[in-house]
């Protein structure tokens, strides 16, 4: 494991809450954290009002592809976040786990997205500042 935290974002699908979280905490975070996502049952693609609710931040997410949730993820993680996938993310010890209730952008339109967007960001920006302290 390397000397930077490794945080991986999980939901169901990959291809919006976890994609939007990742996409926030790369941006932020830039190379001081690795950034991981998954989903136990992922889509083909990220959703499409995803990618535009980020974009408006000036966010790049439409080349990211949903992963399927593995064990070796898991393992390499010091930091799991879940997103609604309840009991499909595997558990081992010494790890930090977060379970973030956040409504499903899937099917909803932009408004609605941007709500759980900026939610996100919120959550995103107070995880750094625990992973990262800022340098005195």
């Amino acid at each position: 494991m390397s000397d930077k935290p490794t945080v991986l974002f999980v939901c169901v699908h990959n291809a919006g809450r976890s994609q939007i979280a990742a996409g926030f905490l790369h941006a932020l975070a830039g190379d001081r954290v690795e950034v991981l996502s998954a989903g136990s049952e992922p889509k083909d693609q990220v959703n499409p009002v995803a990618v535009e609710a980020m974009a408006e931040e000036g966010i790049d997410i439409a080349g990211r592809q949903p992963k399927v949730l593995t064990v070796e993820a898991v393992k390499e993680s010091d930091v799991v976040i879940t997103m609604g996938c309840g009991d499909a993310c595997p558990i081992f010890p010494g790890k930090r786990y977060e379970d973030w209730e956040l409504d499903d952008p899937a099917g909803q339109g932009i408004d609605a997205v941007r709500r759980i967007r900026d939610d996100i960001r919120g959550r995103i920006e107070t995880l750094l500042t625990e992973l990262v302290p800022a340098r005195g």
